[in-house]
């Protein structure tokens, strides 16, 4: 960046500033109680996110039969709604009054109702409760979350038995609610013949919105896995849409949950919250949510009355927190880079714009790396955005081993009939560049080449125009 000139930095935008967003948040486990949200809030807010992905928590809001105590849930949904906010809710988990199984496991994790008649009926009177006394405030419902993972279906994983559970909370939902949006989903394997399974249940036809989860390394990984899956849903339910329900990743080490063991620094964690955030946003998704707000214990496969056996903590927050012995977090909850990271995203990937095609070439890459010119190829990520003034953007980076290697080379881009000043924005922390003349051959006709620019393993954005304002 040494060439280029900082003139300024992204502005954050609070949520009540947005009026349309895909981006989101996690605001999870809320359901089994394991943080203060109180201490959140205003930090989300801050953020310029619009969704807000939460828990019901059944156990917690059904603890005689028959007796429904929302006000737990009142006060979060209240609040994300003062802030802006816009919440979707995942029904889940289950619930001991039910299910002896459930009675066993830390939150009732993964103890899906359809092993009985009573089970279900209990679900859809509880889903129909919920959905009720929030009609006006919430639209989406998604239905359990990794239904095709082990640790969320305990008793043995599959298809039938999940598209089953769609249908009837499908029909609970909007009974009570027939403005509301079915989502199902919350993909975690993208195997295909539990897919398949699903479908032939009918529940594809059910599902205005199917959610898929992203865990991994490469930002490629789950686009390429969720095609096929697309392409099967879309045959069932050709109105059918699909979001990003959950993709992230810890900020050290010594984590619990996905992508755990491994070499992650809070600084790695911001370039892969960028880089994939951005990488779902370019296959057209409803909404695109990371996970999560703050850090705070996995408990995937916590004893009931075993203290040890759900003290497992994840590092996946946005913000950072220190623990008690309970497993709950304490004190003032920390930005970490990628906190800045989404704010600089959400403040600029909001309202009005388009994915599009531009008059852009990449031209070679000079990378000291590799002591050699590389012709880009395929092997960049790289985008390009519209807005209706005018203005466009054009996004890349270097997809390179995010634990392994620090990506830091030059690459030469130019245009076509893309009018405006041209200035360079680093995603990771929000600068704002302008390029100087020195770096741009200009034909005064609309042509300009732009020489030099870095590159790197996270987001740049090229903009034109006041895409960025």
């Amino acid at each position: 960046m040494d060439r280029l000139t900082k003139i300024g930095s992204v502005k954050p935008v609070h949520s009540t500033q947005v009026k349309e967003s895909t981006l989101g948040l996690g605001f999870e486990k809320l359901d089994r109680a394991v943080f203060d949200p109180e201490k959140a809030y205003d930090k989300v807010a801050a953020l310029g996110v619009k969704w807000i992905r939460i828990q019901s928590g059944w156990a917690r809001t059904e603890k005689e039969p028959g007796v429904y105590d929302f006000a737990w849930f009142d006060d979060i949904v209240g609040n994300l709604l003062r802030r802006g906010l816009r919440p979707w809710v995942c029904l889940c988990y289950g619930n001991p009054l039910y299910d002896e199984e459930a009675a066993k496991v830390f939150g009732a994790v993964g103890c899906p109702p359809v092993r009985s008649e009573e089970q279900k009926r209990a679900w859809q009177r509880y889903v129909a409760a919920l959905v009720s006394r929030y009609r006006g405030k919430i639209t989406y419902y998604e239905v359990w979350n990794e239904p095709d993972g082990k640790w969320c279906w305990k008793h043995g994983v599959s298809g039938t038995e999940y598209g089953e559970l769609v249908n009837l909370t499908a029909a609970a939902v909007r009974e009570a609610d027939p403005g509301a949006k079915v989502i199902g989903g919350a993909l975690c394997i993208y195997d295909l013949k539990w897919i398949r399974d699903v479908l032939a249940t009918g529940a594809g036809r059910q599902m205005d919105i199917l959610t898929y989860h992203g865990y991994s390394l490469d930002e490629w990984h789950s686009i390429e896995w969720m095609r096929p899956v697309k392409a099967l849903c879309l045959r069932e339910n050709p109105a059918i849409e699909f979001a990003q329900g959950e993709t992230g990743t810890q900020s050290r080490s010594d984590g619990a949950g996905a992508l755990r063991g491994l070499a992650w620094t809070p600084v790695r964690q911001a370039k892969f919250l960028a880089r994939h955030l951005l990488a779902h946003m370019f296959e057209g998704v409803k909404f695109n949510s990371y996970f999560s707000c703050m850090d705070m214990i996995e408990a995937l496969n916590g004893t009931v009355g075993d203290k040890a056996s759900y003290l497992d903590y994840g590092y996946f927050g946005v913000l950072g927190a220190e623990f008690d012995a309970d497993g709950v977090a304490t004190g003032e909850y920390k930005p970490k880079p990628s906190y800045r990271t989404l704010q600089v995203l959400a403040a600029i990937f909001r309202e009005e714009f388009s994915i599009r095609e531009l008059p852009i070439r990449v031209g070679p890459i000079d990378s000291p790396l590799l002591a050699r010119r590389e012709d880009p190829g395929r092997s960049l990520f790289c985008c390009g955005f519209a807005k209706p003034n005018g203005s466009a953007a054009f996004v890349y980076w270097m997809p390179a081993e995010i634990l392994t290697t620090t990506y830091e080379a030059t690459i030469t881009i130019e245009c076509c009939s893309l009018p405006g000043e041209a200035k360079l924005i680093d995603l990771l922390e929000g600068t704002i560049y302008s390029i100087p003349e020195s770096m741009v051959e200009n034909d005064g006709k609309g042509y300009r080449r732009f020489l030099h620019l870095p590159l790197r393993d996270y987001p740049l954005l090229l903009t034109f125009g006041d895409f960025a304002e």
